[in-house]
């Protein structure tokens, strides 16, 4: 059994959703403890908890500790299977972040795996559902990654409620992902959406967001206006994603609350993603976590270059070099542009 300290470097919820996954994939049980130790209200949150619910339905896990508070966790994996699954997260809990712990180990099951979470779909400190569309899942796809996420519903702090449908089909071994050059910006696209609040509201974010990245420069900026009455709960924000003429993708967003003028949600999404342009990574900085996992498993030597190297990054290298015993090589420091390269395992699917 491997031993993970949950108060390390992030030292929050990402080592457990980590851990978990790896666990999960490899067969590997894992034992986390000191989970979210010096945060505010540490140990398990229900979100935490739904997130291991979730893979351990999905491995046939035993789990120690599972409960609301739970400073430790033992999380005993057998194989991932096929099927269709549930999960509830009962709050307005990221369904972003459940998805980061699931997709590692279901793309290794005999056959495609469904998914329907309930949770929220567009949660502050957490990856938007439409960034983890329209950024994560493409490049993903260069791996050799086959899933398809379907937004049926938002859910907005605080009452939650949405519904996101996701499929996710097997692979017989991942490719190694080599995204270096960011290349030059060919377009702009985005959505700026809001839940039971007026139209305008939506199309003030979405120009407000358009006129400051023409403003900067520039050009072909596509943010599509998108307004819904069925979230339990009013809410608004922006997400956009450049694309260059290597394929790179570099997302970025903003969240409404109350208060926040339109005008300010859109201009503060733009000049997130003018951030991580500048930064001049194939990968923006969130993007650049999110793939550790995968780059380690995947067969062959992944390199990319990240425009800002975050904690969260190195917390997933730290989680993924402690459980399947490799090494990254990373240049760069901390929140400054860095590359990023492993040989992964090359762990193959057995049921393919």
């Amino acid at each position: 059994m491997i031993e993970i300290d949950g108060s390390v470097l992030e030292g929050g919820g990402q080592i457990l959703r980590t851990s978990v996954a790896l666990s999960a994939v490899t067969g590997v049980p894992v034992r986390v403890f000191n989970i979210r130790a010096k945060r505010r209200n540490p140990g398990l949150r229900a979100q935490h908890l739904n997130a291991i619910k979730a893979v351990a339905e999905l491995v046939g896990a035993k789990v120690e500790g599972l409960k609301i508070g739970s400073s430790e966790v033992r999380f005993f994996p057998s194989k991932p299977r096929a099927g269709n699954f549930r999960v509830d997260i009962g709050t307005a809990g990221s369904v972003a972040l459940v998805l980061q712990a699931l997709m590692p180990a279901a793309a290794f099951a005999p056959g495609t795996v469904r998914v329907v979470i309930s949770g929220g779909t567009n949660a502050a400190m957490a990856p938007q559902i439409d960034y983890t569309i329209n950024v994560l899942l493409p490049i993903l796809a260069r791996m050799g990654y086959k899933a398809s996420i379907e937004v049926l519903r938002r859910g907005c702090y605080p009452r939650g409620g949405g519904l996101v449908r996701a499929a996710i089909k097997p692979v017989k071994c991942l490719k190694p992902l080599v995204m270096v050059e960011r290349g030059k910006v060919k377009e702009v696209k985005g959505v700026s959406w809001c839940e039971r609040l007026p139209r305008h509201v939506a199309v003030r974010q979405a120009e407000a967001a358009r006129r400051t990245l023409t403003e900067r420069g520039l050009e072909n900026v596509d943010v599509k206006v998108e307004v819904g009455n069925t979230s339990l709960s009013p809410g608004s924000g922006v997400i956009l994603w450049a694309l260059t003429d290597t394929g790179a993708v570099i997302g970025a967003d903003s969240l409404g609350e109350k208060g926040k003028r339109a005008e300010i949600v859109g201009r503060e999404a733009a000049e997130k993603l003018m951030e991580e342009l500048k930064g001049g990574g194939a990968l923006d900085s969130h993007a650049g976590d999110q793939v550790i996992p995968y780059m380690a498993l995947a067969k062959g030597k992944s390199k990319v270059t990240i425009s800002k190297l975050t904690l969260h990054a190195q917390t997933n290298i730290y989680i993924v070099e402690k459980v399947l015993g490799i090494k990254f090589n990373v240049e760069g420091e901390l929140n400054k542009p860095a590359r990023v390269e492993v040989e992964g395992v090359g762990l193959e699917n057995p049921n393919i």
